[in-house]
C-alpha cells in the first residue's frame, strides 16, 4: 500500500536523522493520534478547511502509519486486506448497502 519509493524516503529519512530510536509502537501509535487530532482540528469550527492545511495534517498521519507497521513487522496492504475480509464478513451487502448502522444493528 505504501509505495515503494516513500517507503525508501521515509526510512532514509528517519535514519539521517537517528529517530528510529524514538520509534516505539507506543509512541508511533501515539504519534498518529496526536496527528488525526491536529487533522480533525482542521475542521473543529468550519467543515470549510483549509485544504492545503487539511492536505499536511493527513501527510503526518500517513507518514506515522507506515512506521508503525514497520515495527510490528507487518506490511501496511496486508494489514488493510485483513481488515477488509474480517469487515467483509460483518457487514455483507446485502444488510450493509447504503447504510452507516454499525454491524450489530444491521
Amino acid at each position: 500500500m505504501v509505495a515503494p519509493s516513500v517507503r525508501d524516503e521515509l526510512a532514509a529519512f528517519v535514519a539521517e536523522r537517528d529517530w528510529a530510536q524514538f520509534h516505539s509502537p507506543e509512541n508511533l501509535a501515539k504519534s498518529i493520534a496526536i496527528e488525526a487530532g491536529e487533522l480533525l482540528e482542521c475542521f473543529q469550527w468550519s467543515a470549510d478547511a483549509d485544504p492545503a492545511r487539511v492536505r499536511d495534517e493527513l501527510a503526518d498521519v500517513l507518514t506515522y502509519c507506515p512506521l508503525l507497521a514497520d515495527a510490528l513487522g507487518a506490511e501496511p496492504g496486508d494489514l488493510v486486506l485483513n481488515k477488509l475480509a474480517v469487515s467483509r464478513e460483518k457487514y455483507p451487502v446485502e444488510s450493509a448497502r447504503g447504510r452507516a448502522a454499525k454491524y450489530d444493528q444491521l
